[in-house]
């Protein structure tokens, strides 16, 4: 099990992170927005922890999302007048706060999976919007010398720590921390640094674009992990969340058809 942890978590983030040098900030954000270090946890945690316990936790998860979308939304604005420590410090506030308020109120299944979707939908469009000039004059990737290295550490260690403690976390608790935005504060942060303040948010809003798979993943996990056992559970929700990611890829592609004809 620890070997897997090991080499699962590494494999998934060294493809994602090569994947969008190769395509730009908005498809590294869309991709980032895949459960890529909650997915282990939940698949490890039903593993040790069983199938109810995980089932428990993947509804906190599905809450996550919340908690997510005020960080990139936090991110995203304080990028129009502060530097990357800043935003950093602030949009991981924001989510911890929103967390911790999660932790004293539980909602019905069908409440939670309302309040993601509205408020993923919501944060989507508040969002600041960059100008064609602002995009235009973005300069080139950089690539930073043990990026990829460091991402893959630090996700490994976070999948390592949490299903360590989640025992004495509970389920609620050890499902609202798995979308912790570790991953997703590296690749903005790295972003902002190299590439400049528009190509950090460009990559937040492709993350919240692709956090609709994440609700459908979290979603089909907390409903058929228990009557449906570990395999089956995760092949459907692997399915709706490429399902629902193809879709949110065609939105953005048309997005930007959109703005170019305009």
């Amino acid at each position: 099990m620890f070997l897997l942890k090991l080499i699962l978590t590494p494999l998934l983030l060294g493809g994602v992170t090569l994947a969008g040098r190769k395509f730009g900030p908005t498809v590294s954000g869309w991709l980032v927005g895949l459960p890529l270090t909650s997915g282990p946890v939940t698949f490890f945690l039903a593993l040790e922890q069983g199938r109810a316990f995980a089932a428990h936790a993947a509804q906190g998860t599905l809450m996550g999302v919340i908690s997510l979308s005020a960080f990139c939304v936090v991110y995203c604005w304080l990028t129009l007048r502060a530097g990357w420590t800043l935003c950093w410090l602030g949009s991981w506030g924001a989510y911890l706060a929103v967390t911790i308020l999660f932790t004293h109120i539980i909602f019905p299944l069908p409440l939670d999976l309302l309040l993601a979707v509205c408020v993923l939908a919501a944060s989507l469009y508040i969002l600041p919007q960059s100008s064609k000039k602002a995009s235009e004059a973005l300069p080139a990737t950089i690539s930073a010398k043990g990026d990829m290295a460091l991402r893959m550490l630090i996700a490994t260690l976070f999948v390592l720590t949490l299903t360590g403690v989640a025992s004495a976390l509970g389920p609620r608790l050890s499902g609202l921390l798995s979308p912790l935005p570790i991953f997703s504060s590296i690749v903005a942060i790295f972003t902002h640094k190299f590439e400049g303040a528009a190509a950090a948010r460009l990559v937040l809003r492709g993350i919240l674009a692709g956090s609709f798979a994440f609700i459908a993943f979290y979603f089909a996990i907390t409903t058929l992990i228990v009557p449906w056992g570990i395999v089956a559970a995760f092949g459907c929700a692997l399915l709706g969340a490429l399902l629902a990611q193809g879709c949110s890829l065609w939105l953005l592609s048309r997005r930007r058809v959109a703005k170019a004809c305009g």
